[in-house]
């Protein structure tokens, strides 16, 4: 089996990979019979030197390659017909602007296997860059903080070499005594609290939260049961949620009316209520200042976020009375970071996260015949048709939605 690493093309340019340098060496000595090549690539964080020097050969074409791993959505006119792929299609939600891409793949006769669709037999994700997300959005979130009060200028994510040196930067400055809340308690959730232990910021309980005065910077994290309550009274819990989430209200504005800063780091799904309103935002009891909105659900269950931001531009400001973007450093504004592809920002770290668990659960499937079922679980395409698990796509594709 020969794989190939595919260059990105997608704009704006992502230098993340599926498989580093160490990786690839990792896989061709654990599964003698596999082939690995690389696409020359002039942005990707590892540089064809590197592997190079691993001994991994890079090339200008990988057309002989049986398997293509990329990160992002490959450009129609770039896809290779009657090859197997990996990657992040976004598709799976019947996302508009990739209808063509999909519809393309199909007529490509292309064996698409998306990334975010690689599960285990419970349904979980393998591999994911959620904890990426997750560190690079608190890190740019303390940014905002300091940049929106003038109270410190933290350079730019994209310009350190690794989570380390985020660090490094975060426990330069003092913040004042806020009181800091984080949703979510998954990959995205925990990467943001892995930097706010790295400041020795003190966690409490949420009744102390709510009730307590610190003299000192404070953080709670949270997850759906703290911050939603069941319509008719009854005690709930966080299966009972996600099971039932039309049944649930949002008990988020209490949260709301003692926070200062706020990193959204859950997982939103249908039907489940918004944390807050636009409504929420007005009142006069709404404290929170700044937003570092991870999860990034526009015009969602984080009503200040009303559109992405940028690598390059990262924080607006939200204007509660008006709803309008305005300048972050307002004073009557929310200050939001809503930067929808963090972990481009920490590429060498999320690349060798993802590909160490990219070579541990899937590289193995095509050599045990798929004994676990990982392969046939993340195939979206077969023979030029959506296969079973994905047919709910088929009116997508012929554009009836």
């Amino acid at each position: 089996m020969k794989f190939g690493i595919i260059r990105e093309r997608k704009n704006p340019p992502d230098r993340r990979v599926v498989l580093s340098p160490t990786e690839c060496q990792n896989v061709l000595s654990n599964f003698p019979e596999a082939q690995i090549v690389v696409e020359s690539s002039p942005i990707r964080v590892f540089t064809d030197q590197e592997y190079g020097d691993m001994g991994i050969p890079v090339a200008q074409n990988v057309e002989d390659c049986d398997v293509m791993l990329g990160v992002k959505e490959v450009p129609i006119d770039a896809l290779i017909p009657n090859k197997k792929y990996f990657f992040f299609s976004h598709t799976i939600k019947k996302q508009p602007y990739n209808r063509k891409l999909l519809k393309a793949i199909l007529e490509k006769n292309i064996e698409l296997y998306d990334h975010e669709v690689i599960t285990n037999t419970k349904g979980q994700r393998l591999v994911a860059f959620g904890r990426y997300a997750g560190i690079v959005g608190a890190y740019n979130g303390v940014r905002a903080y300091g940049l929106k009060f003038d109270l410190f200028n933290l350079p730019k994510a994209e310009t350190l070499r690794d989570q380390q040196e985020l660090i490094s930067e975060l426990r330069k400055v003092k913040l004042p005594n806020i009181k800091i809340l984080l949703t979510g308690r998954g990959r995205v959730g925990n990467g943001s609290r892995e930097m706010l232990d790295a400041m020795d910021l003190k966690k409490v309980t949420v009744a102390e939260f709510l009730n307590e005065s610190f003299n000192e910077p404070v953080y709670c994290q949270i997850d759906a049961s703290e911050y939603n309550k069941r319509k008719d009274g009854v005690r709930g819990n966080k299966a009972d949620f996600f099971a039932n989430p039309e049944e649930y209200r949002s008990n988020f504005f209490r949260f709301a009316q003692v926070t200062d800063f706020y990193i959204a780091g859950h997982f939103y799904g249908d039907g489940a209520p918004f944390l807050y309103t636009r409504e929420d935002a007005k009142h006069p009891d709404f404290n929170i200042k700044v937003v570092a909105d991870v999860s990034c659900d526009i015009d969602g269950p984080v009503a200040t976020t009303i559109k992405p931001s940028t690598i390059a531009d990262p924080i607006y400001g939200y204007d509660p009375v008006t709803e309008k973007e305005v300048d972050f450093k307002n004073p009557d504004a929310v200050a939001v970071m809503a930067v929808d592809n963090l972990p481009c920002e920490l590429p060498r770290d999320a690349s060798n996260g993802f590909g160490g668990a990219f070579s541990k659960y899937v590289i193995p499937a095509f050599f045990n015949n798929d004994a676990d079922g990982i392969l046939e679980r993340a195939r979206m395409t077969h023979n030029g048709k959506l296969t079973e698990r994905y047919n709910y796509l088929q009116d997508y594709v012929d554009g009836l939605e």
